[in-house]
């Protein structure tokens, strides 16, 4: 995968290490490039043209800005955009650190609306919203909405849209191709992929959106270390290997916990019996690498945890080392005690779903 490489240039590496360097050299008026390593690093320009080549590929216009987080980029969006008297609509069963956003901006004076993401429910809290987040698939809940619809609804009212593409990856789906204003994630899951770095991206195109995006960026100083930056660029050289290993052996999990005997409330988008697959396949290349479904009780599912040998109990997701946890425990989402979000590595797959399978009888015991 060569996006964001620089021309092949003899006897020199074909990814540039990081440059570390808070300051440039600056001769006469301040112009050019690079000037100083909060506003801009030529670490970061490689990585942004690479993530902007593969959320928005030959389309131009398109600006791209990595963030030192997934909830920095979240921040970027919504506080560049939204001012006191504004509303916003958000996911009610989005990301964990949602509601905490929500009491920031309404301590700002955002009025913010919520609904949930299936069945396109935020459509009806729409009016008067200067802004709509979108998060689709939902973490951990696995739904999903139509998002060109709802940004054909919101722009009739408009309002902007930006789209969380944390799960799906731009290898799944790329919400700026459905109309969507920013494409924002998380770069610390899937599309870096090794759990070892922190990293958050905005897409969107050019104008005077993004660039308040840019100067809140410059404001509050979220920016990435060039280390971090050089790792993830790197890492994307495997994102698609990773990707289609990870999806396709989530879909085998899901399968295999779907025909197991008891009833779990497995959620998968990829599953053709999920509420959701109808419009995953309409809007999705692939349907991500995380399965949940629920077990009946707290103690079944520590049980379950603890019975794993190929599965980490580890929160965050989309790593080649597979993590499962009882999301119940962090208090923020409102799913019960007994629900597992089961995040799917590089594994093998027929291994993969033996230990789950395993873990799941010796958990009934």
């Amino acid at each position: 995968m060569r996006a964001g490489l620089p021309e092949p240039v003899k006897h020199e590496p074909t990814l540039p290490g990081p440059v570390f360097a808070a300051h440039f050299h600056l001769p006469g008026e301040p112009t050019g490039p690079y000037t100083y390593g909060r506003d801009e690093n030529p670490t970061w320009t490689r990585l942004e043209r690479a993530v902007g080549e593969l959320e928005a590929p030959g389309e131009d216009g398109v600006e791209t800005l990595v963030f030192a987080s997934g909830m920095a980029a979240i921040s970027s969006v919504l506080f560049s955009q939204l001012r006191t008297g504004d509303t916003a609509v958000l996911p009610s069963d989005g990301y964990q650190a949602l509601p905490l956003v929500r009491e920031q901006l309404e301590a700002y004076g955002v009025r913010v609306r919520t609904a949930p993401t299936g069945g396109d429910a935020q459509l009806d809290v729409l009016d008067g919203a200067r802004l709509l987040w979108i998060e689709t698939p939902s973490n951990p809940g696995l739904d999903v909405c139509d998002i060109r619809r709802l940004v054909e609804a919101a722009h009739a009212r408009g309002a902007l849209v930006a789209v969380d593409n944390t799960l799906a990856t731009p290898l799944g789906q790329r919400p700026l191709e459905l109309g969507a204003d920013f494409s924002v994630a998380s770069g610390t899951k899937q599309l870096t992929g090794h759990g070892d770095l922190l990293l958050g991206y905005v897409c969107g195109r050019g104008g005077a959106p993004m660039a308040a995006v840019r100067r809140w960026r410059k404001i509050v100083g979220a920016i990435p270390g060039p280390m971090e930056a050089w790792l993830a660029h790197r890492s994307l050289a495997t994102l698609q290997l990773r990707v289609d290993r990870q999806d396709a052996t989530a879909l085998a999990v899901a399968e295999a916990l779907r025909d197991w005997p008891e009833e779990l409330g497995v959620r998968h988008p990829g599953l053709p019996s999920d509420p959701s697959h109808a419009i995953a396949v309409r809007q999705m290349r692939r349907h991500g690498c995380v399965v949940s479904f629920t077990l009946p009780t707290r103690a079944r599912a520590e049980r379950f945890l603890g019975a794993l040998r190929l599965v980490d109990d580890a929160t965050s997701f989309g790593g080649v080392r597979s993590t499962a946890e009882r999301r119940g425990r962090w208090g923020g989402d409102a799913v019960p005690k007994g629900f597992i979000r089961l995040s799917v590595g590089a594994e093998d797959p027929e291994d993969l779903v033996a230990d789950v399978l395993r873990a799941l009888k010796e958990s009934a015991g």
